[in-house]
């Protein structure tokens, strides 16, 4: 058995098979499998092997459609049929609204190339007479997915990666990870067979590798021990039942009736596909506990729980509902098994947080979905140092080190019960609620704040009158809430507004290398004491990591503000940059400030109004004039007994201030705000009307327009580039050139409805030109605005596209950057 590799994969189930094939089929010659049991022996073995192509995620979406055109591929490489059978996959409708939903997921599609049909009732019915269609609204259908034999796709993977050289080793457990500084010195145990169980032997070695992916499955617990790290992966229970044959099935096929495509009543909650003459029902109900919060029992291996039919007699009873002809039909088979959940039911793709060369493929709850694209993505991060889309959204670090176990099972049972559940765009889950609340949650709250969630932190989205309920207001239209974000949004345009936005990350870098530091770090000038720049930190591949806003403090004291989302992320970039350049820049000191000050944004014309009412200052007519205090520039302020770093800037493009300050002083502030406020109509305002307010002056936000598949240059954003100096990513920037470009768009849409920010653009002939990033309603233009990417040439104000809502296209057009007050007029507004 070799014992030193490049690349070292623990984990044998259908993620890791495939992330091992991939690896070397990119190139990397030297390439190890461990499995503690045998292949496919944990979750992979009892899945029932349904590929969905149906995901609302840009990432996952691509992912899922790698894995279904990658299954078709492996016998003619491998000789090893996978069990593929494209029967399609039929998602019904019962309501307006679930068709709304399939609406939106439908233009998602469209940008990714995944092909659908639309099915009325009568058509369903025609094709296959045993469902039940009379109170359908109608249904989409893929007709390239289906369901898969999970071993067997597993073995034909690692056929496939043998082939190809990788070294597959069964029985060997991992019992400890350390990093040398250049290299993982892996501690493997030797497992054998005793009295029916798996126990670890005397015979130990290790294995040296410069790189290893987890893919451990229900073990990921126990991984994350040995890592020293934390990881919200934990199994929930997930039950399918398998019927006796059904009598009308089977002389259905007899005659000829095609098979029926995997059929998913999400209504209902569950999802049916054929077996053998009978059904196959797997539910996804209330009450799925999770288990093996702290790490699977040694003694359990292929193993499953006890069926608890009491907890799916409702989705049992409606499978009879729509397949009739099932209600006389016996039980042939149970499972009962843990399937690995997170917090928002995606898997956990990407480097491992604080740790150098060690990537985590975790969390899978639609692992045989996910395996195949997983790997192949995640070969491409690891071999070419990014992917061609964005993984962001699937990163491990984005949930920060206040996650805790509580947190994860509470959130992971919620996943699981949402699986089904209506996702509207503007959905916000309960489940483990509130968590992180700033000192002024409470006062908002009184004041009709209803609250979403980033990276646990409570945000006010929206306010409303008391008694509200924000859940009965969310729609895939404009839902309950739009008329109360309309109202703030112009608060803002014609007086004044407050916003919380104390969920900002903020860091503080300073030490003798600080500036050569962030000069090689970021694509832009450093500002100059006492002034502010937005800047870029890129990617090795060229493309946008992280954006910043960066507050010069002194000449080697620089405080960064960037995504609230994305903290544990932004922190585990910076830090190891900087422990990279040690050696060249000198001593870096890099501190988290994130949860040491709030932030609150006061914007509009009268915020300097307001201000005025509250700052101490020997001319406090002045204080804030573009004389003393001018765009883009930082002061020590005092607001009554309350010290401010206030920053004069404006994410919704008017006059403003973003007042950080000690949060611990917060509701003071907040008390003394709101009373200055008082007279000048202050309002209250959510992130809603900041997202719509933002899109009017073409603000990119991270996450939507910026992110690791564009570069700053494509994201038309050549203002914060210098290319005069050297910096980290330029080199790989300059060779990508302009593959697309953003824009702003404003559309001429539904009457009651408003882009999301998923949907595909076209040309007037049906070419597909592009996809929006971001969307909402202009309070400005009085019409739809959204923000998006499309091809270079299109990028023109004045170009007319069509974007595709609710199955219609729509008319659009490129309006110029920043369309709301172009020459920045408003937010350099003197005294």
């Amino acid at each position: 058995m070799k014992t030193h590799v490049k690349a070292l994969v623990v984990g044998g189930g259908a993620v890791g098979t495939s992330v091992a094939y991939h690896l070397a089929r990119a190139g990397w010659s030297d390439v190890m499998l461990l499995e503690r049991d045998e292949l496919t022996s944990g979750s992979t073995w009892h899945a029932a092997g349904l590929l969905p192509l149906f995901n609302m995620s840009f990432a996952t979406t691509h992912i899922h459609k790698y894995s279904v055109d990658f299954y078709k591929t492996l016998e003619a490489e491998t000789g090893l049929n996978a069990g593929f059978s494209v029967v399609g996959n039929l998602r019904m409708a019962q309501t307006k609204a679930r068709m709304d939903e399939y609406m939106l997921y439908a233009t998602t599609a469209d940008t990714c190339g995944v092909p659908y049909q639309w099915m009325t009732p009568t058509q369903i019915k025609e094709r296959w007479p045993l469902v039940r269609t009379d109170d359908l609204e109608g249904a989409i259908y893929h007709p390239t997915d289906g369901y898969i034999n999970p071993a067997d796709v597993t073995m034909a993977m690692a056929k496939g990666a043998r082939q190809r050289g990788v070294m597959i080793e069964r029985k060997w457990q991992v019992d400890g990870y350390e990093w040398t500084g250049s290299e993982w010195w892996v501690t493997c145990t030797k497992m054998v067979e005793k009295g029916g169980n798996l126990v670890p032997s005397d015979e130990q070695i290790i294995i040296t590798a410069e790189h290893v992916v987890t893919a451990t499955g229900n073990h990921a617990q126990r991984t994350a021990n040995l890592l020293g790290i934390r990881m919200p992966a934990i199994p929930v229970e997930h039950q399918f039942i398998v019927t006796e044959p059904d009598p009308a099935l089977v002389e259905y096929r007899k005659n000829g009736g095609e098979e029926h495509p995997v059929l998913r009543d999400a209504d209902a909650k569950w999802y049916v596909r054929e077996e053998r003459g009978g059904w196959i029902l797997g539910p996804y109900e209330r009450g799925a506990p999770a288990r093996f919060q702290y790490g699977v029992p040694d003694s359990f291996r292929a193993d499953l729980f006890p069926l608890d039919l009491e907890r799916i007699e409702e989705e049992y009873m409606a499978m009879i509902h729509r397949l009739p002809t099932s209600e006389n039909v016996g039980l042939k088979d149970d499972f009962n098994g843990p399937i690995c959940y997170t917090p928002d039911g995606n898997p956990l793709v990407g480097p491992a947080p604080g740790l150098r060369n060690m990537w985590l493929a975790e969390g899978f709850s639609f692992g045989i979905t996910a395996a195949g694209g997983t790997g192949y993505y995640l070969a491409q991060l690891m071999v070419e140092g990014e992917a061609e889309i964005d993984m962001a959204s699937l990163d491990p670090k984005r949930y920060g080190s206040w996650m805790t176990t509580d947190y994860a099972v509470a959130k992971n049972e919620e996943a699981y019960e949402h699986v089904f559940i209506l996702h509207h765009p503007d959905e916000e889950r309960p489940a483990a609620r509130p968590l992180r609340t700033s000192p002024a949650y409470d006062r908002q709250a009184a004041r009709g704040a209803q609250f979403g969630q980033v990276n646990g932190w409570e945000r006010p989205n929206y306010f409303a009158p008391q008694g509200f309920d924000d859940h009965a207001a969310r729609s895939f239209r404009r839902g309950g809430w739009w008329q109360h974000a309309v109202e703030e949004a112009k608060a803002i345009r014609e007086g004044v507004g407050l916003i919380d936005a104390t969920a900002f990350t903020k860091h503080v870098v300073k030490g003798p290398g600080a500036t050569a530091f962030l000069d090689w770090f970021t694509c832009n000038k450093l500002p100059k004491v006492g002034r502010i720049n937005l800047t870029y930190a890129l990617t090795g591949a060229g493309t946008t990591h992280t954006e910043y806003t960066i507050v010069r403090q002194s000449e080697d004291e620089y405080y960064l503000v960037s995504a609230g989302a994305w903290t544990d992320y932004d922190a585990d970039f910076l830090r190891k940059a900087a422990a990279d350049m040690a050696a060249e820049f000198g001593y870096i000191e890099i501190q988290n400030v994130t949860t040491q000050y709030g932030v609150f944004a006061i914007a509009g014309p009268k915020s300097r109004a307001v201000l005025q009412e509250v700052i101490r200052d020997a001319a406090p007519e002045t204080a804030l004039s573009n004389k003393r205090f001018p765009w883009l520039s930082a002061r020590r302020i005092e607001l009554g007994m309350c010290p401010v770093n206030a920053i004069r800037v404006a994410y919704t493009g008017e006059l403003g201030w973003e007042l950080h300050h000690p949060i611990e002083m917060q509701n003071y502030l907040f008390d003394l705000l709101e009373k200055a406020g008082e007279k000048h109509g202050m309002k209250l305002v959510g992130a809603r009307a900041q997202n719509w307010l933002r899109q009017e002056k073409s603000y990119r936000a991270f996450g939507n327009e910026l992110g690791r598949d564009a570069t700053p240059a494509e994201a038309d954003l050549p203002r914060f580039i210098d290319l005069t100096k050297e910096f980290h990513g330029k080199a790989a920037m300059q060779a990508k050139g302009i593959r697309s470009t953003c824009v702003t768009l404003l559309i001429d849409g539904p009457d009651d409805a408003d882009p999301w920010g998923r949907e595909v653009l076209f040309e007037a002939d049906g070419t597909r030109a592009g996809r929006l990033t971001s969307g909402g309603y202009s309070v400005a233009f009085g019409k739809s605005i959204g923000m998006g990417y499309v091809r270079p040439d299109l990028a023109v104000p004045g170009t007319k596209l069509k974007v595709k809502m609710f199955d219609q296209m729509w008319d659009a057009e490129i309006t110029v950057d920043s369309p709301y007050d172009p020459k920045n007029e408003t937010i350099r507004k003197d005294i």
